[in-house]
């Protein structure tokens, strides 16, 4: 019998434990890519910050946190990503290395690049940021996938939920989302044209890029699971 079934293809991502993760192969072309994929995550972010046309849905409740804490935005982004980390424990999701460095790297990342760059006058140059931040977002998103080494804490988040209600990915997602930017709107957050867009053309636009960057795993690990 032939065992090509069993073995990945470049496109195919598989649902592993933390220990398949590293122990899948290819981690000299999956953790690069991971980490660069989450820097560029984080530039995506600031590109959505500084175009004042609304950011994503849990960037909504970032901002409006940033509000009212003593703390920059980045450091709100990674205090949400470590009590987001904390909700998966009940729902028995184990953090893979990529969850970790999700958690950590974006928001070390999104402040120098807020920093650096200057919101602008004109609405051409607003709609270029957001236009540009989606699409780097997409390409961001699919390399931390694709790079098979966990889901960032907010996916697992939803993931979690899904499993545990029995709900489907698509109405946990909605609920989350429409709670989070909620909040966020109702502390200050900026909701906007763009945090539509977001919701609307991120899932398509990641599932364009996702065979590019889905990496093939050396062999599919027994404890695939």
């Amino acid at each position: 019998m032939s065992t090509a079934s069993s073995t990945p293809s470049r496109r195919e991502l598989l649902a592993l434990g933390p220990l398949a993760q590293l122990r899948a192969g290819r981690l000299g072309r999956r953790i690069p890519q991971l980490l660069f994929g989450l820097v560029l995550y984080g530039v995506s972010m600031a590109l959505l910050v500084r175009g004042a046309l609304g950011v994503m849905p849990w960037d909504v409740l970032h901002q409006g946190a940033a509000r009212h804490i003593p703390l920059t935005f980045g450091q709100v982004v990674i205090a949400t990503s470590i009590v987001v980390l904390l909700l998966w424990y009940p729902l028995r999701q184990p953090p893979g290395l990529g969850t970790v460095l999700n958690a950590v790297v974006i928001g070390l990342v999104v402040d120098p690049v807020l920093a650096w760059l200057a919101e602008p006058s004109s609405l051409l140059a607003k709609i270029a940021l957001m236009t540009a931040g989606l699409v780097l977002n997409a390409v961001a998103t699919a390399m931390y996938i694709g790079a098979q080494l966990g889901p960032g804490p907010r996916d697992g988040l939803m993931t979690g939920l899904a499993k545990r209600t029995g709900r489907s990915i698509r109405l946990v997602r909605t609920l989350i989302e429409v709670v989070v930017v909620a909040l966020g709107w109702i502390l200050g957050g900026v909701f906007g044209v763009a945090t539509i867009a977001y919701a609307l053309l991120i899932g398509p636009l990641t599932q364009l890029m996702l065979p590019t960057f889905t990496v093939a795993l050396d062999q599919p690990p027994p404890q695939a699971l």
